[in-house]
């Protein structure tokens, strides 16, 4: 349960209805707020007080930000910690745990080992799958639902950034885990459609609730994060797993499509993550990458065998890597594909880019 109550959350509806640039951030805010839902690859700290497996509070996580580990999986900043400066936003802040403070400009509801599926993570123990962080979404606006006009409210929640980033768990820790059934019961198509058929309720519910500006992040080249590239003998990319994770994104793709026809003013816009890291990986000098294929922190084959341990010593060269561990990329890729995000072409996100949704 988050640690704020009425009068902090209707504090964060009054701010979204005065005047950008006040309250904290670089002082040109293009959005009044950005709400985050998603996993691990956003997750700052929601996970940090449960009883869960699926935990990055702990050095060298954080080696590199400035608060140090605060339950980020990455050794600096994430992706949307990127994309709220370029927002002129400060650093949203966890649901769970947030000081009265911190709520000015949104909240991340991620959570490490989530998934579109309840039941995936469940390996994991403690985690809050996607319908959950809806319901912390929805208890946030019930708090305040009788102090601020439904339609003031609205208003608002229409101009504000909604990042959602999931479905990379209900693969990796649901359809490809051995003590899952789910690749009995469904082939890849299957398996794909029923996501997005999951998937579509839960945007279509997060629109119900108000919001309105939607960007929707695709699954990455799974098939060669360290993990998995730990699996294979010719420590070469999984092709099975690209190819697995494939129609997710297709279905991602058409789904969006329908949403942006028939859901009045929304604006639903896909980051193509996969194409990506395609980019990334095959241009890695270009920027700046000398090692693509295995973690900064890990044990093991590719470093990817078993994940960073607490006070494991990293790699020094991290700017240098595109994975931080097993699973998750570095500081140094979140940045550069926060960027891409924000102002990039259509080439990977589209129909228009986080900078030009914000303007609207």
């Amino acid at each position: 349960m988050a640690k704020f109550g009425v009068y902090p959350m209707l504090v964060l509806f009054m701010v979204l209805n005065s005047v950008i640039g006040q309250n904290g951030g670089r002082g040109d805010e293009l959005v009044p707020a950005m709400f985050i839902f998603g996993d691990s690859l956003i997750d700052n700290g929601n996970n940090n007080n449960m009883a869960s497996l699926a935990k990055a509070n702990y050095f060298p996580y954080g080696i590199d930000f400035n608060g140090g580990p605060t339950g980020r999986f990455s050794n600096g900043y994430t992706i949307v910690d990127e994309i709220a400066e370029l927002l002129g936003l400060p650093l949203i802040p966890a649901y769970n745990g947030a000081a009265r403070n911190q709520v000015f400009h949104g909240v991340n509801y991620a959570s490490a080992a989530a998934g579109i599926l309840d039941a995936t993570g469940r390996n994991f123990v403690g985690r809050i799958p996607f319908d959950q962080q809806l319901r912390n979404f929805e208890n946030t606006l019930n708090q305040i639902s009788g102090n601020l006009g439904a339609d003031n409210m609205a208003t608002q929640l229409s101009r504000c950034i909604f990042f959602v980033g999931m479905g990379s768990n209900d693969y990796l820790n649901n359809y490809l885990m051995p003590n899952y059934n789910t690749r009995n019961q469904y082939n890849g198509q299957q398996y794909a459609d029923l996501l997005v058929q999951t998937y579509n309720h839960q945007l279509t519910r997060l629109y119900n609730l108000g919001a309105r500006k939607f960007v929707i992040a695709g699954l990455g080249l799974m098939g060669c994060i360290p993990s998995i590239l730990a699996q294979s003998m010719s420590g070469k990319c999984s092709q099975e797993v690209n190819l697995l994770v494939q129609p997710f994104n297709e279905n991602v793709k058409t789904m969006l499509s329908n949403l942006n026809t028939n859901l009045p003013g929304s604006r639903f816009t896909f980051l193509d993550t996969s194409r990506m890291f395609q980019e990334i990986l095959l241009n890695a000098r270009t920027y700046g990458f000398t090692v693509v294929n295995r973690g900064c922190c890990g044990l093991g084959r590719n470093r990817g065998q078993i994940t960073c341990l607490p006070f494991q010593t990293p790699c020094p060269n991290r700017n240098q890597y595109v994975f931080w561990d097993a699973f998750h990329p570095t500081e140094a890729v979140n940045v550069l594909m926060g960027r891409i995000a924000f102002s990039g072409s259509t080439n990977f996100i589209y129909p228009i880019n986080i900078q030009q949704l914000a303007q609207l």
